[in-house]
């Protein structure tokens, strides 16, 4: 079966007569076998509802929804109960039976086919072992986390190696590496069993492994890309309304933390998704937004933190350099540092990818005299992280000077910088992408 679902303009409504609301406006698409599908859009934008009338869970009211080989559609109870033995179910609850075992739960999804008892256990254990669960075939979900019991639920989406499977947010509750085996698991069986996978989420650490990716917007279906600039377009009209650079400075500096830390949030979602695509990154102007609103946010989180300032710097793989994106002298005007990868506390923490704490910038050999006396700047103390980027390389670092009122900075600084760094980390790596797009890697 080359192409398992096809969906065509499909509205769909929730509520009656004024109340009525439509959440599905004109839906169009098609899943190919042994395709990767990844839904993306806001919260009640109509992917689930999408999702549920692919799997047979919800009748279709106006349109087509065509799965696997037949037609949903005013459906009968037995052609819906035929549609569904063939499709696979992992969603965000994990509707586990705390009266049986794990292998149980997973054991249920092959009940209504004549398979032996023997092998329905022996394919339960196998699967609940490649989510990483092979130790915990006979627990009791009770006595699980949230995300073992997610895998449990995943296991028995996939052990009836299904034709289609649907996904909602199957890595929600799953640390980086357990959502990376789950769906590189979905990866496995699309390519050598060809089942078709949709996928909903906003994980997006786990876009690469999409083939397509398609996105819902108020109900209806948009690119992707398109996706990137709606997203965006908060961020980019609080810039665009800055006359100067130092209207977005003042502002950000006014913010409460409670303000802050949520656009600082979605700037990185879209900083993130901006990276998976490449329509934004020959656009100027978002570019130079994007590069005030890291000088901003930089200048924010020394503030947070309690120290006089903090310095952004980018690796120049070329130039085996490393160089400053928001250095400031003691007049607060910018200027470029450019320093050997290899040379300095900020080089130390590159070669080492480790964060670096000095206590007394003038007692560690590593450090640069020069700069303090170009500038007239005086360190005393420094915290210092790398700064990786999506494939585990390292890309630059991020440098904290002078803690207020002479004081040291403390382990709670190291721990609360690094959280900070890596959102802005995100936002940085995006920066670069496009000015390495638009002016060659540099």
């Amino acid at each position: 079966m080359s192409v398992p679902v096809t969906v065509e303009d499909v509205n769909h409504y929730f509520g009656e007569g004024e109340a009525r609301k439509r959440v599905l406006d004109g839906v169009s698409c098609e899943i190919r076998a042994g395709e990767i599908v990844i839904l993306t859009g806001p919260s009640g934008s109509g992917k689930t509802t999408l999702l549920t009338l692919i799997g047979a869970l919800r009748s279709a009211q106006e349109g087509s929804v065509e799965v696997l080989g037949h037609q949903l559609r005013g459906a009968s109870t037995q052609t819906l109960t035929e549609v569904r033995k063939g499709i696979g179910y992992i969603f965000q609850l994990h509707n586990l039976l705390d009266c049986l075992t794990t292998t149980q739960n997973v054991e249920m999804a092959l009940q209504l086919q004549d398979i032996p008892r023997i092998e329905r256990r022996e394919r339960a254990n196998a699967m609940l072992a490649s989510v990483g669960l092979g130790e915990k075939v006979d627990e009791n979900p009770s006595r699980m986390s949230g995300g073992q019991k997610q895998r449990v639920a995943i296991a028995r989406a996939l052990v009836n190696e299904p034709q289609l499977i649907l996904a909602d947010e199957p890595t929600a509750s799953l640390d980086k590496k357990s959502g990376r085996d789950v769906v590189e698991l979905m990866q496995q069986l699309a390519r050598e069993k060809r089942v078709s996978v949709v996928l909903v989420t906003h994980d997006n650490r786990i876009l690469d492994v999409a083939d397509r990716i398609i996105h819902l917007e108020d109900g209806a279906l948009r690119s992707f890309s398109d996706a990137v600039v709606s997203n965006t377009e908060h961020m980019m009209n609080l810039l665009a309304n800055q006359t100067r650079k130092e209207d977005l400075f003042e502002t950000i500096e006014r913010m409460s933390e409670e303000q802050f830390f949520p656009l600082l949030e979605q700037l990185t979602h879209d900083s993130r998704q901006l990276l998976e695509v490449t329509r934004l990154s020959a656009n100027e102007a978002f570019e130079s937004m994007l590069e005030q609103a890291l000088d901003a946010f930089t200048h924010k989180i020394a503030q947070i933190l309690d120290a006089d300032r903090a310095t952004l710097f980018l690796l120049d793989r070329e130039r085996n350099e490393l160089w400053s994106k928001a250095a400031k002298d003691a007049e607060g005007n910018s200027f470029t540092i450019r320093i050997p990868r290899d040379r300095g506390i900020v080089g130390a923490a590159v070669e080492g990818r480790s964060t670096i704490h000095v206590p007394d910038a003038y007692a560690d050999p590593r450090f640069d005299q020069a700069t303090d006396r170009e500038t007239g700047y005086r360190t005393r103390n420094i915290l210092c992280i790398p700064l990786i980027n999506q494939d585990g390389e390292v890309f630059g670092a991020a440098q904290l000077l002078n803690k207020a009122a002479g004081n040291d900075f403390e382990d709670s600084d190291e721990g609360r910088f690094g959280d900070l760094m890596h959102s802005m980390g995100v936002i940085l790596e995006a920066w670069r992408a496009m000015t390495e797009h638009r002016h060659g890697s540099g």
